[in-house]
C-alpha cells in the first residue's frame, strides 16, 4: 500500500466532492480531473481519459471512475476508500433528506428546488463534458471523432456500441 497521507487525501477529496456532484459522478468530473491531473499530479492527461472512457463503457455506474483513480493512486485500498468517499456521504444524505422531501411533496420550496438543480446538474455534466474534450482532442483527428461522435448521438440517436466500434477502429489502424 502507498502512503497513508494519500489514502487520507483520497477520502477526504472525495467525500467533499459527493456531496457538491449533483448529476452522479461525472458532475465532479472536473473537480476530479484538477485534483488528480492538474493539483496532485497523480495522473497524466491521458491516463485521466483514458480511465474516463474505460470506466464509460464498462457496464455499471459511472462512479467506476473513481475507483480506477484510486487504485492508480494507492492500489485496492486506494480503490476501496475512493469509492467509499464517493458514495458513503450521498447515501447517508440521500436517506435522511429523502424522508424530508416526501414530507413536503406539496410545499412550493420544494417545486422551486427542484426546477433549479434540473439546470445545475446539466451545466455540471456540461462542464465535465467539456474537460474530458480538452483531454481528448489532441489531434484534429481526435477533435474531429469527439465532434461526430456528439453530433451521431445527438441527431440520430445511434446505438452507442457503433460508435465505441468505429472509435476502436479508428485507433487500431492509427487515425488517432
Amino acid at each position: 500500500m502507498k502512503d497513508d497521507g494519500v489514502v487520507w487525501a483520497l477520502a477526504g477529496h472525495f467525500a467533499l466532492m459527493s456531496l457538491f456532484a449533483m448529476g452522479g459522478a461525472n458532475a465532479a468530473l472536473p473537480e476530479m480531473y484538477r485534483l488528480a491531473v492538474e493539483t496532485k499530479q497523480w495522473m497524466t492527461d491521458r491516463q485521466f481519459a483514458d480511465m474516463f472512457a474505460i470506466a464509460q463503457v464498462t457496464p455499471g455506474p459511472n462512479v467506476i471512475v473513481v475507483t480506477m483513480i484510486g487504485y492508480h493512486v494507492a492500489g485496492i485500498a486506494g480503490a476501496v476508500v475512493a469509492t467509499v468517499s464517493m458514495c458513503g456521504p450521498t447515501c447517508v444524505l440521500a436517506y435522511f433528506v429523502g424522508g424530508l422531501w416526501d414530507r413536503f411533496k406539496n410545499a412550493p420550496w420544494r417545486v422551486i428546488v427542484q426546477n433549479a438543480l434540473v439546470p445545475l446538474s446539466l451545466g455540471l455534466i456540461g462542464a465535465s463534458t467539456l474537460v474530458i474534450t480538452q483531454v481528448v482532442a489532441s489531434s484534429w483527428t481526435a477533435a474531429g471523432l469527439t465532434a461526430g461522435t456528439a453530433l451521431l448521438t445527438y441527431f440520430f440517436r445511434m446505438n452507442p456500441i457503433w460508435i465505441f466500434l468505429a472509435a476502436a477502429l479508428s485507433g487500431l489502424f492509427g487515425l488517432i
